[in-house]
């Protein structure tokens, strides 16, 4: 069980400063994996360089992608930070020492992530979705918000520090891929759409709940397949269904008129 099976996503980073402090943290705590998803800072910049001390290495081999979902296609298991709370979308966090145990029984699976959002304001609600656990930092309720590289220090560090007493995973209940959840997840939505389980403004909050519960049981690839099967089933009954009805009313529609065609006739 390697933290090296752990990535940094840091999304749309705008400071280099962030880029090299969270290099450097990440060299400390024994991790080297660092994408980042469309930065507005460039890693080459000389702030970044100088705060990276001895994570020059992992600056130099991070990997840019245009998008979130690309920078956790192979992943088994994605957790968020955020500095909000309250809602139904960010209402079921969980402080770095309840998240990290998740993350590290993970890790013998595949590879897992952690995701920092942009210094102003943080991922986007459609991001959070994206990520099976969310991470709270108790700081002061009057200024929650801390310096990007900061809560870098903080989630790494908790990480490590459990990472050292862990136990190693069972072998045969590795997660799913995330690009595979995802599919799944796109085609329970549609299934539920067509029952309107999903249905009206409350449906994105619906589909979360549900993204949220399916994503604590870590689903393995049988059981995603297995919803997917699911999926599928529901979506061939409700168009065997509606074909059902379309020919009941055409039967119907056919005995209405009949007897008016006869009496047209003789007429």
């Amino acid at each position: 069980m390697l933290l090296h099976n752990c990535r940094v996503v840091l999304v749309r980073t705008q400071v280099a400063g962030n880029l090299g402090a969270t290099a450097r943290i990440m060299r400390n705590m024994g991790l080297s994996e660092l994408v980042l998803v469309a930065p507005q800072a460039n890693p080459a910049e000389r702030e970044a360089r100088q705060l990276s001390t001895h994570g020059e290495a992992i600056l130099d081999n991070a990997r840019i992608v245009p998008n979130l979902e690309e920078a956790l296609a192979d992943c088994v298991l994605v957790v968020a930070t955020s500095a909000r709370t309250g809602q139904l979308i960010r209402g079921q966090s969980r402080t770095p020492e309840e998240a990290m145990p998740l993350l590290l029984e993970a890790l013998g699976g595949g590879r897992v992530a952690l995701v920092f959002g942009p210094e102003p304001n943080g991922l986007t609600n459609e991001e959070v979705t994206r990520c099976h656990h969310l991470i709270h930092i108790p700081a002061d309720p009057s200024y929650p918000a801390l310096n990007l590289a900061q809560a870098v220090a903080i989630c790494l560090y908790e990480l490590r520090r459990i990472w050292l007493g862990a136990r190693e995973p069972a072998a045969d209940s590795n997660p799913a891929a995330f690009s595979d959840q995802e599919r799944m997840f796109e085609s329970l939505r549609a299934a539920l759409e067509a029952i309107h389980f999903l249905y009206g403004p409350k449906a994105d909050s619906l589909m979360h709940a549900l993204r949220h519960l399916i994503g604590r049981a870590q689903p393995t690839e049988t059981e995603v397949n297995l919803l997917l099967g699911l999926a599928r089933q529901i979506r061939w009954y409700v168009s065997r269904n509606h074909a059902t009805k379309v020919e009941i009313s055409a039967d119907k529609l056919r005995q209405v008129s009949a007897p008016e065609s006869a009496a047209q006739r003789r007429a």
